[in-house]
């Protein structure tokens, strides 16, 4: 019997998962209930349906679909027969998508048309990009359709439903199927995902089959999963950490995944309970909406066992509460970037609050991290500079894109983040800010996230975000954006004298908006960019 956390490619994960975990529960989806065993079937059918319909090894395949079982089934199979998943944002446009399947020659989309009333395939095809680009589709020839629309054709090709790529499987035989799954290496790419795009064009991140197996095998031995626990995967497949640290790990460790196709609350708290979960990842923002939600009462959430979050900068008062107000054994903080996996440092079990509420813990085995300064001299500790990775953990770069390629990783394999923060003298990582997100006042460089960490504070708020912005005599000065706490008036005036007795004067926000959501991508990540343009307009 193989076991699951040493094989190096993902074909031979899910067999392996099959073997060693058989009939226990693999992922439950509504009423839907699979097995290890029945997974991996099911995979192996998907797999040689793609190969019927000409899926080569190396071939690129859009998914652009909600969490859903077959949301992993898909993705498993088109990994099964060779091919290379291009996940895609559900927040996409048309031309969004268009783009990122033209850039990578995608020979294959597989969406579900019509979720949240959206026309994907048909948008794909009609919308025109924003600045005129034109995108050529002409490698794009076989379109899936996992959901239920009975979409006929669109641009000119014919949509397969779910159900005939299953029956399409049966003109190739399982000898067929393994014999492709066979051949796939651990070092052939698994994935692109492309990043949030904050500056410029959004660049693919390309990832391999090895390297994130063997990196979350010991992030869920560090995290302390085991079979039998059940997972509410709510950040998307599309994420890294819906994917990788979610789907894979998962599979890898005997986890039963039950995914979640749009968060909610108040939704997610009923699924807690109703599946007895007993782990959880995401966004500061997902705890924060549980934590304020007025019925957090009604729902027993005694199950919950082990939970993780990461973000460039997570609120230290979010992580003492979520570690005293629900019932975890182990809240841990991470941090990463997708062009590192995901993950680069962990908090470990039985480390003292502290290091679990103010850092991301320390580098992961044969990963190191360094700050430096300007000029790439690595500084001591807890001195502030940017986040330097290296590591088998790295990306070996962007799709068809050398020169990022270059600025982002350089010739000894360092990966520079562009995150700003500082090492503890016992290795943890504290992430102050992104350099981009830095701004002067009078002179004075401002984190946002500092402030941010102050401002949360405030009996009143819910959620801050803080950007600077134009100011004639000082150049910029900060903004807060702020979310109360349900059913709390909050004072902007009250607010800021509040904020002027915590800090120094030229951090002190001049103006604070109140609001009732933030802008934000797919996992979460307030959109900052938004809020400037918002102001630059």
């Amino acid at each position: 019997m193989t076991d699951p956390k040493s094989v190096r490619t993902i074909p031979q994960l899910v067999r392996a998962a099959a073997e060693t975990y058989g009939d226990a529960p693999a992922i439950i989806d509504g009423d839907l209930e699979l097995s290890f065993a029945e997974l991996a079937e099911r995979v192996s059918t998907a797999a040689r349906g793609f190969i019927a319909l000409g899926l080569m090894p190396g071939d690129r395949v859009g998914i652009w679909a909600p969490n859903s079982h077959r949301w992993v089934i898909a993705a498993l199979g088109v990994l099964s027969a060779g091919g290379t998943v291009v996940p895609l944002n559900t927040r996409y446009r048309g031309a969004e998508a268009r783009e990122f399947l033209a850039r990578t020659q995608a020979r294959c989309i597989v969406v579900e048309q019509g979720f949240l009333g959206y026309d994907h395939l048909g948008s794909v095809f009609d919308e025109a990009t924003e600045d005129g680009t034109e995108w050529s589709l002409d490698a794009l020839e076989i379109l899936v359709d996992v959901g239920t629309s009975g979409l006929a054709a669109a641009g000119g090709h014919a949509v397969t439903p779910w159900g005939a790529l299953l029956e399409a499987a049966e003109t190739i035989t399982p000898e067929q199927g393994l014999k492709v799954a066979n051949a796939v290496m651990s070092e052939d790419l698994s994935d692109i995902i492309f990043t949030s795009g904050t500056t410029g064009r959004a660049k693919g991140v390309q990832l391999t089959h090895g390297a994130p197996l063997q990196l979350y095998v010991t992030y869920g031995e560090i995290w302390g999963i085991k079979p039998g626990d059940r997972y509410l995967i709510v950040l998307p497949f599309f994420h890294g950490g819906g994917n990788k640290a979610g789907m894979i790990l998962s599979i890898m460790f005997g986890v039963t995944i039950v995914p979640m196709a749009v968060f909610d609350a108040a939704a997610a708290m009923a699924e807690i309970e109703r599946r007895g979960i007993s782990v959880m990842n995401g966004s500061p923002t997902i705890y924060t909406s549980i934590l304020d939600h007025p019925d957090r009462g009604k729902y027993d959430l005694s199950t919950l066992r082990v939970a993780a979050t990461g973000a460039a900068v997570v609120p230290a008062h979010l992580v003492e509460r979520a570690r005293t107000e629900l019932p975890f054994q182990n809240f841990i903080t991470a941090y990463g970037l997708t062009e590192c996996c995901g993950t680069a440092t962990m908090c470990r079990q039985g480390d003292p609050e502290e290091v679990v509420n103010t850092t991301n813990g320390r580098a992961l085995p044969d990963v190191e991290v360094v700050i430096v300064d300007p000029s790439g001299k690595q500084l001591g500790p807890d001195e502030p500079g940017e986040v330097w990775i290296r590591g088998f953990n790295v990306s070996p770069g962007y799709w068809q894109d050398p020169v990022a390629t270059a600025e982002a990783i350089d010739e000894d394999g360092w990966l520079h983040s562009g995150d700003i923060g500082e090492l503890t003298a016992e290795g943890n990582l504290r992430i102050t800010d992104r350099l981009k997100d830095l701004f002067i006042v009078g002179g004075f460089n401002v984190s946002p996230a500092e402030v941010e960490q102050v401002l949360v504070r405030h009996p009143a708020v819910s959620e801050v975000s803080v950007i600077g912005v134009p100011d004639e005599r000082l150049g910029e000065v900060a903004r807060a954006y702020v979310i109360p706490k349900h059913g709390v008036t909050l004072d902007p005036d009250e607010m800021i004298v509040w904020s002027r007795e915590r800090l120094a004067n030229f951090k002190v926000p001049r103006s604070i908006v109140v609001v009732e959501s933030l802008p934000r991508n797919a996992s979460g990540k307030v959109l900052k960019r938004e809020l400037r343009k918002a102001v630059a307009e």
